[in-house]
């Protein structure tokens, strides 16, 4: 029998190869498209350089190196490498924008609104693991991703919106931070100095970034552990009602007098800035995204984390509420209650003690100031580096954006810094300037996240595609109500009344497009209810 030629293959051979081939061409279009080689990140923005990233320490075994889908067993010292990004997500949660709304619930709404609070932490759970989701399977950020989805004039509008929305937050979060220096230097430095203090943690923040990425996790973890152990102590000595409280989570209830109070608790869950910051953070891992047994690991290690990290910051806005609840529901200051005047009316409602309620209330306010604007300072840096694609050192980015946003709160702290009633009115605006910005994170996210030659096999299925849009337009729904609300309400004059019913124009049209050029909706609806028209002719 005849030997084949060295240039020809064996029968037996051939189809092997044909094989190989298919699943070599198969794996590469299921697989999404990657971040670019090592070689050219001196051209693009990166999240994380490589020397940064976390090493995830794993024993090869055969199979693990044979089978790119192998997931490797649940490990308990994995989930702790993985652990870090979902709290540093979380920090939004707790920012003093938040606790505001979370006092003034308290304070107006009693208990009736925590089921929604629990709920509203529910869906921006959904809205953040998909954040994350991005961020491993693609190994780029959202910012990075609509930088090569959309054209020119697109993306900058939505950098410009997202940067507007990061500057609302800061504001919010530098003003938090000086009242809570403020109350804790008993009045001796104003407003201005407690913002110009705020200014230099971007310093601290570069400081502790040279250290390494856990070294900054575990500094966010102790003023998380600080918030928590603040307002802990101070449901302790208030003594909530606990029936009170079950009932208010466990059976919905909204009334007339509370739907301002609920809108408040839904709007302050979505942070337009917190969606791009969780897709960078998760990237912070040392993950091969060429193994999808990998990302899937990944992805469920980071679904553990940042469900914990979720469901610790509810239990320190459930804090907040309930102590706020018990102590001036039905009272003549629940109306007239803001971040400004809280700490007085807990003095005199509570008095002294060994630890004063008034200071405990300014370490968790300073904790949670100081903690969301260093993750603001992170945020600036992914949203336009990656919207930009800047290559600028980090002192210098952080430098920038950390001047977008202290130079117009020195302002507004010189401005507003003698009336608590100029502050809250402030804040309204602020709030509404960050509802505003809501449907430009999340419907390029949504958009993103269903794209197959975007996610490969890790793009989501039509039931939780389904899902998060609803979510996604009843968060954009709630917002629109507080908007209309508060429009109708501020809103006077022809000139200016012309000019807001113009600019809204333009802001439907533009979510319109972002819609329709994506092809963002999942298509199902719409087949279905074609399908049930055309049933419907026929018949």
């Amino acid at each position: 029998m005849n030997s084949p030629n060295r240039g020809e293959e064996s029968p037996k051979e051939e189809p092997d190869r044909d094989k190989d081939a298919a699943e070599e061409s198969e794996s590469k279009r299921l697989l999404p498209s990657q971040s670019p080689s090592p070689s050219s990140d001196d051209e693009n923005e990166v999240a994380f350089e490589s020397r940064e990233k976390v090493v995830i320490v794993d024993l090869e075994t055969p199979e693990s190196i044979l089978n790119v889908d192998y997931v490797p067993p649940f490990s308990w010292k994995k989930l702790w490498l993985f652990t870090g990004p979902g709290f540093l997500m979380s920090i939004a949660f707790l920012d003093p924008g938040n606790l505001e709304g979370d006092l003034q619930a308290g304070a107006i709404a009693g208990y009736s609104l925590l089921w929604l609070l629990m709920w509203a932490t529910v869906m921006g759970l959904l809205i953040q693991l998909l954040s994350a989701r991005v961020g491993v399977a693609t190994g780029r950020h959202l910012a990075e991703l609509c930088r090569e989805e959309y054209p020119t004039w697109a993306r900058l509008v939505l950098w410009f919106m997202a940067e507007l929305a990061l500057i609302g937050a800061d504001i919010q979060e530098v003003i938090g931070s000086a009242i809570a220096i403020q109350i804790l230097s008993n009045g001796a430095l104003p407003l201005w100095a407690g913002v110009l203090i705020t200014a230099s943690d971007c310093f601290v923040f570069l400081f502790l970034e040279n250290y390494g990425v856990r070294k900054l996790e575990a500094v966010f973890a102790v003023l998380i552990a600080t918030m928590a152990l603040a307002f802990a102590w101070m449901f302790g000595d208030t003594k909530p009602n606990g029936k009170e409280l079950l009932i208010g989570i466990l059976v919905p209830r909204l009334g007339s007098k509370t739907i301002r109070q609920a809108v408040g608790v839904v709007g302050c869950v979505i942070m337009p800035h917190n969606v791009f910051l969780h897709s960078a953070l998760v990237q912070s891992r040392d993950i091969d995204p060429k193994k999808r047994g990998r990302v899937q690991e990944a992805l469920n290690y980071y679904t553990i984390e940042s469900s914990v990290a979720l469901l610790v910051s509810f239990m320190i806005n459930l804090f907040v509420t309930t102590v706020f609840a018990k102590g001036f529901y039905s009272t003549k200051q629940a109306n007239n209650i803001g971040l400004v005047n809280a700490g007085q009316y807990l003095e005199e409602k509570y008095g002294g003690g060994l630890f004063p309620i008034l200071y405990i209330w300014g370490i968790g306010l300073l904790a949670a100031g100081q903690s969301s604007t260093i993750t603001g300072t992170y945020a600036g840096q992914f949203i336009m580096g990656g919207f930009l694609n800047l290559r600028l050192k980090k002192w210098l980015r952080a430098l920038i954006t950390r001047s977008f946003a202290i130079v117009p709160t020195i302002v507004v702290a010189l401005v507003f810094n003698t009336s608590e009633a100029s502050l809250d009115i402030l804040n309204e605006w602020l709030n509404v300037l960050q509802s505003i910005q809501i449907p430009f994170a999340l419907i390029p996210l949504l958009t993103l996240v269903s794209k197959e030659h975007v996610m490969g096999v890790f793009r989501i299925g039509p039931t939780l595609e389904k899902l998060a849009w609803t979510v996604a337009a009843l968060v954009i729904v709630i917002n629109g109500y507080l908007l209309l609300d508060f429009f109708v309400s501020e809103v006077k004059g022809l000139l200016f009344g012309l000019f807001i019913c113009i600019w809204t124009a333009a802001y439907i049209a533009f979510i319109v497009y972002l819609i329709s050029r994506g092809g963002a909706l999942p298509s199902t609806w719409f087949s279905i209810e074609l399908s049930k028209r055309f049933s419907a002719d026929g018949t």
